[in-house]
């Protein structure tokens, strides 16, 4: 694993819809190995290696989640909405870069406790009451600064290494396409099609995944994403059975079936690999989250799909967790799945 080059991944900003200086990224990284690479038309990226049956489908979401500057107010402060979910409490005083002309930092701000009563302590924290502070005095200056309505906002957060683990924003999910790109960079020989997809928008409804699968129509999907850990004092382990540094998560069910409704026979042919490779793995139903794989299954005529989940503490945050090992052996479990082979009548 290529852990300078999960920091460049992490640390580059590519809210929904403003994926681009990702995939740039990603294609200095691939271009080299594939057949063919090329952007479609709603900026999903598609790399190629092989031909022939089957077709594979390898799926991994490039963007974030952000926001988007909605109003700037006389005395220079932003209000802005989100794209993608967040939790409100997640958000105060945390610092973040508007994506405008070029790159400011700001603050997002909010009242301190000391002139806080008792009443407003209380009160549920809503996104729509706070704002943020770049340092200006008045609308012009923000304006100056290059900053307009529309402009997308991400967080900023460093990547580090914290023991046996990786924390940073935007690892939900830059730590796929990092899989993604070590498989292109280590596969070999296989029968088939491998496509593998860095997709856009997921995080605002899976649209990328969706034209990319109509467009491919591959026989096999498989989805590359965080998971949902528990094992924290945070997360109680009926709410989430899976644990950093276990394996990758195979999941049954997303969203209590709102979601992905995973293929038994991608499932056991996945769980088959992981037995005979020595593959420590997971396997996980959600009542809540869903992944792109839950778009990818329904497109066309119905596409044979299954979601495969590195686990991760602290999704949708400036610190989110996720553990080496996991990483390690998603990407083993995924080569020797397609040097195997997936046989198309079982």
């Amino acid at each position: 694993m290529d852990v300078n080059l999960l920091k460049k991944l992490c640390e580059e900003y590519g809210a929904s819809g403003h994926e681009e200086r990702v995939r740039d990224l990603i294609i200095s990284e691939v271009k080299d190995y594939c057949d063919e690479v090329k952007i479609d038309n709603i900026g999903n990226l598609i790399c190629r290696i092989g031909n022939g049956k089957p077709v594979y489908m390898f799926d991994a979401h490039m963007d974030e989640i952000g926001f988007v500057v909605k109003y700037i107010d006389e005395n220079g402060f932003i209000y802005f909405v989100p794209v993608g979910g967040f939790w409100p409490p997640t958000v105060i005083n945390q610092r973040v870069v508007i994506l405008g002309e070029k790159m400011v930092t700001g603050i997002i701000g909010s009242k301190p406790p000391h002139i806080m009563d008792e009443e407003e302590m209380k009160r549920p924290l809503k996104l729509k009451d706070f704002f943020i502070d770049v340092g200006a005095s008045t609308k012009e200056e923000v304006e100056k600064m290059g900053i307009h309505i529309g402009d997308p906002i991400v967080w900023k957060s460093s990547f580090e290494e914290i023991g046996d683990s990786f924390v940073s924003k935007s690892l939900d999910n830059r730590i796929g396409v990092l899989v993604l790109i070590e498989m292109i960079k280590s596969l070999k020989d296989f029968a088939g099609t491998a496509y593998f997809v860095f997709s856009v928008q997921e995080e605002v409804g899976l649209k990328g995944a969706r034209v990319a699968a109509y467009n491919i129509s591959p026989d096999i999907s498989i989805s590359v994403d965080t998971g949902l850990a528990g094992g924290s004092p945070a997360v109680q382990e009926k709410e989430a059975p899976p644990k950093l540094g276990l394996g990758p998560i195979i999941t049954h069910v997303e969203a209590s079936g709102r979601g992905l409704v995973a293929s038994p026979y991608v499932n056991r042919w996945l769980i088959d690999i992981a037995r005979e490779n020595g593959v420590p793995y997971q396997l996980d139903v959600t009542d809540g989250g869903v992944t792109d794989a839950a778009i990818i299954y329904i497109t066309g005529r119905g596409i044979p799909s299954a979601s495969v989940g590195i686990p991760s503490r602290y999704i949708h945050s400036p610190n989110e967790m996720i553990n080496k090992k996991d990483v390690d052996n998603t990407i083993k479990l995924l080569l020797r799945a397609v040097e195997e082979g997936f046989n198309m009548n079982s």
